[in-house]
């Protein structure tokens, strides 16, 4: 019975003890630090390059994953030397220090243990008592339950008081001695592991003489416990003490900011791990002011860099703005590589690349440059010439706007605005029909972060074609966190194949730019960079992005507040920082080209277009496949001539055997009369010998063509300052260079023209009839519409 009795109790005294452990675990709580965190960047080696203070103004970086070696020796030996072996409180310490308190009359030593003073440290401004004691004592037995002695030793490094507004070991390392924690020497963390006990001991000028004390004696127990050799100890010694805190780098501001603003607020590391680079930082930070120097003459206030990996995506260095940031007036504290701005020309190599990928262009056919006018929309080339027709590469390479115009209107602007949306471009905030043409030449918004990756984007597309088991492209976007879990790679067939990809790079690898001075051609020419440049109206934005197999490089310079300046141009302002940017980064051979997406066809060397018949000079060239197969050249066409090769003649007024077959290269009458000025080898079609009727043969090619107005185009004619009517200018060209036109408005006869056709008109207000009539008969008639106020 009594056995009976005895078990009983034993099991109600578990049951009830098991009972008091769960309601201990259940009502207890675990202690939690909410304390406001600063925000540190760190290179991807750990080097850190820049930090702010928490809300609450402490330098405070939060839980490290791993507390360094030598301060965790030092800390424990200081403060708890059965830390790993107690339950979160250590009776022989408490009775130590009872006794040390009763002797002394007053509180000299409170026996806490590192788990105690965690409790202490997450309960700010509780008195020291009793009762205050108790609970810590409570607090410290549940976190050691819930909590590893690892965690909680991090928990102590990471909010201990270290002097000042230093909390927490990372930030005291960097502070005090500008390195990691990890890099501190004994002398460092035995200096660190003495201060939360008493931070006022760092304050310089003061109580030197005991901070140094209490260091050395640290250093001296540390070698009687064998963690310190004799020498190791006496050079420790030798060390000094740290002097005033040390400024916290700053070589990334902008970064900093962003970072502080897209943290994980339920972080508990308030240290941002970066890709970047902190000397390559350095340098262009370097570089940066050496340029704005140069560009404040001109009143240009504002200039960003952005480095990045073309392939993977990790960003190296990152320049936002310059300048000072504490004054507001120039916008130096804006991070221009996030702010939206007018695109320039930026995004006319991508409306190629479509153009090419989509079968509609081959590589160097000719585009018309020519005076263009869509409902009222007329674009104009930089130097406001035209060039009648161009290579649609070279067209890319000089940044022509009338032919980006007309291919844009080509392939279709929703259709682009889709293709840009695709490719990552978020900011275009509007519909695609509001942007209209202008898309193409600047009406867009952009940012440099988005831009930059889009190019980084087509060289990788390149490049995965080598690496890559299928066609798919891994794409990954542009990234400064280092932790792979962050970026979201997707794999899908990329909107521009690597054919269209590596024909759009080499296109602007061109170094025949005009603007470029011969140093910066020398340098195109010794290291082959795909760039391209971008001015927006009124020269208020300046764009360069520069690529190489492994480097992408972004420029933006112009004025954080919009204002425009005179010179203020992609090629003048900052095509030399993105230069200067690659001249510092390792040189490599260009892009390789992907032979198994190209191929090798027969070309016009005169159009750029597949070789017909009659092209008469020809070539071999690589283009992408996704080109093919490419128009036939209709330019080429097969004429004859009369025996003295003179005049043009046809079976009507010729006897077949004197007539000499000849192959010409004819364009049409506006593209003619402007290409053939700069293009001296190029003839204009013969005309026809007099007994021969010229409309009895048809080349395909119109005689002529109304550059000006327009079919049913709306023009608005101002009234002059004296309230006459205003003049309008028409203009016409015709493919025989020696041909009459005559002009006519509502059949009223107004004018003969030749050579150049070109007639001043004033007309009334409403619906018009132009009509031409050439030498031979041939008509052309324009209707348009005279709008006034």
């Amino acid at each position: 019975m009594r056995t009976k009795i005895s078990r009983g109790r034993l099991l109600r005294a578990a049951l009830g003890i098991c009972v008091a452990l769960l309601l201990f675990l259940l009502l207890v709580p675990v202690v939690e630090f909410s304390a406001p965190l600063s925000t540190a960047l760190l290179d991807h080696e750990g080097r850190l390059l820049g930090a702010v203070t928490a809300a609450d103004g402490q330098w405070r970086f939060g839980v490290s994953e791993k507390v360094p070696r030598k301060f965790s020796t030092a800390i424990k030996l200081f403060e708890d030397r059965r830390f790993p072996y107690h339950p979160g409180v250590d009776p022989a310490a408490i009775v130590r220090a009872a006794w040390q308190d009763l002797r002394a009359r007053r509180v000299v030593s409170g026996g806490s243990t590192l788990t105690m003073q965690v409790v202490r440290l997450s309960r700010p401004g509780r008195r020291r008592t009793v009762s205050e004691k108790m609970i810590e004592i409570i607090l410290a037995l549940r976190l050691e339950m819930a909590r590893s002695k690892e965690d909680i030793l991090a928990l102590y490094t990471a909010y201990a008081p270290f002097g000042g507004n230093v909390v927490g070991l990372d930030a005291a390392a960097w502070r005090y001695f500008a390195r990691p924690p990890a890099e501190l020497s004994w002398a460092e963390a035995a200096t660190l592991a003495v201060l939360p006990n008493r931070p006022g001991l760092i304050h310089p000028g003061r109580n030197r003489s005991l901070l140094l004390s209490r260091r050395n004696r640290l250093l001296d127990r540390l070698r009687e416990h064998d963690d310190l050799g004799e020498d190791d100890c006496r050079l420790a010694k030798a060390e000094d003490l740290p002097g005033r805190p040390l400024p916290m780098p700053r070589l990334a501001p902008h970064l900093l900011e962003r970072a502080r603003r897209e943290r994980d607020p339920k972080s508990r590391n308030a240290m941002v791990n970066t890709t970047l680079h902190a000397d390559l930082q350095r340098r262009v930070n370097t570089l940066v002011e050496r340029q704005h120097r140069r560009l404040a003459g001109n009143g240009v206030a504002n200039l960003a860099v952005l480095i990045a990996e073309t392939n993977s995506g990790k960003v190296l260095a990152y320049v936002g703005n310059c300048g000072d940031l504490a004054d507001r007036r120039n916008g130096a504290h804006v991070d221009v590589i996030m702010a939206p701005r007018s695109s320039g020309s930026i995004l006319k190599p991508f409306l190629y690349a479509a153009m090419l990928e989509s079968g509609e262009i081959l590589p160097d056919q000719l585009v018309p440059d020519i005076p263009t006018r869509i409902a009222g929309f007329a674009p104009q080339n930089f130097d406001r010439s035209f060039s009648g027709a161009v290579p649609a590469s070279q067209a890319l390479s000089r940044s022509l706007n009338v032919p980006a115009v007309r291919m844009l209107r080509s392939y279709g602007i929703d259709r682009f605005y889709a293709l840009l949306r695709r490719l990552g471009l978020s900011t275009l905030f509007r519909p695609a029909q509001d942007y209209g043409l202008s898309l193409i030449l600047g009406g867009a918004e952009v940012n440099l972060w988005e831009i930059t990756a889009l190019y980084a984007g087509l060289g990788r597309t390149v490049a995965q074609f080598f690496t890559e088991t299928d066609l798919g492209e891994t794409t990954r976007p542009l990234h400064y966190v280092s932790d792979a879990k962050a970026i979201r790679e997707t794999t899908r067939k990329p909107a521009i194949g690597p054919g269209a990809a590596f024909a759009t790079l080499e296109a602007l690898v061109e170094v025949s730019r005009p603007g470029l001075d011969s140093g910066w051609r020398t340098f195109t020419s010794s290291r082959r960079v795909a760039f391209k440049t971008g001015t927006s109206y009124g020269f208020r934005d300046a764009w360069a992005v520069g690529l190489s197999p492994s480097y992408v490089v972004g420029v933006w310079a112009g004025n954080a507040d919009g204002e425009g300046r005179p010179g203020l141009t992609g090629l003048l302002a900052a095509a030399p920082v993105l230069f200067d940017v690659f001249n510092g980064l390792r040189r490599e051979k260009f892009f390789d080209s992907p032979e198994a997406v190209m191929a090798q066809i027969t070309l016009c060397s005169s159009s750029g277009l597949r070789a017909g018949p009659n092209c008469r000079s020809r070539h071999i060239a690589e283009v992408p496949l996704s080109a093919l197969p490419g128009r036939v050249c209709p330019y080429c066409r097969l004429i004859h001539l009369d025996a003295t090769g003179r005049h043009r003649v046809h079976g009507d007024c010729e006897d077949i055997s004197a007539m000499r077959p000849t192959k010409v290269f004819v364009l049409p009458p506006a593209m003619a009369w402007f290409f053939g000025p700069d293009n001296p080898e190029y003839q204009p079609l013969p005309a026809f010998r007099p007994d021969c009727r010229a409309d009895e043969i048809d080349l395909g090619v119109p005689a002529m063509t109304c550059i000006y107005p327009d079919n049913r185009a709306e023009i608005y004619v101002p009234l002059e300052l004296d309230g006459k009517r205003g003049r309008m200018v028409v203009e016409a060209a015709h493919s025989n260079p020696e041909a009459s036109i005559f002009w006519h408005l509502d059949e009223l006869y107004l004018g003969r023209t030749e050579g150049e056709h070109r007639l001043a008109l004033a007309p009334a207000k409403g619906d018009h009839v132009l009509t031409l009539v050439d030498s031979n008969g041939t008509t052309l008639k324009r209707r348009f519409r005279v709008l006034r106020r």
